[in-house]
């Protein structure tokens, strides 16, 4: 799955002024957008494993690649052009939330 997201984007201000990154948060939410678009809707979340290497400016094209199965998938976000890694992780959908 690929993704961009504009320059006018309502994470972007303060994010940093002068030099807008797309922050952490809107890349994970992309993660589990895909992951969502692949096997359906998640119930809660773990996110036992994140590491962000690079940032991902407003504009540039990145793509997710994710593998694994329910109820856990590794996931890598790229560059589009896969040269550069800005994030990779695990997330774990939390079957006993809430038992």
């Amino acid at each position: 799955m690929s993704f961009a997201l504009s320059h006018d984007h309502p994470c972007l201000p303060g994010h940093f002024p002068g030099r807008p990154l797309v922050p952490g948060v809107v890349l994970l939410d992309e993660v589990v957008r895909a992951i969502e678009a692949a096997h359906g809707p998640l119930g809660p979340l773990r996110l036992p494993q994140v590491k962000f290497m690079q940032p991902l400016l407003p504009g540039e094209s990145a793509r997710i690649e994710l593998d694994g199965a329910a109820p856990r998938w590794r996931f890598r976000v790229l560059r589009e052009d896969g040269a550069v890694l800005l994030a990779a992780g695990e997330v774990v959908a939390d079957a006993g939330a809430g038992a």
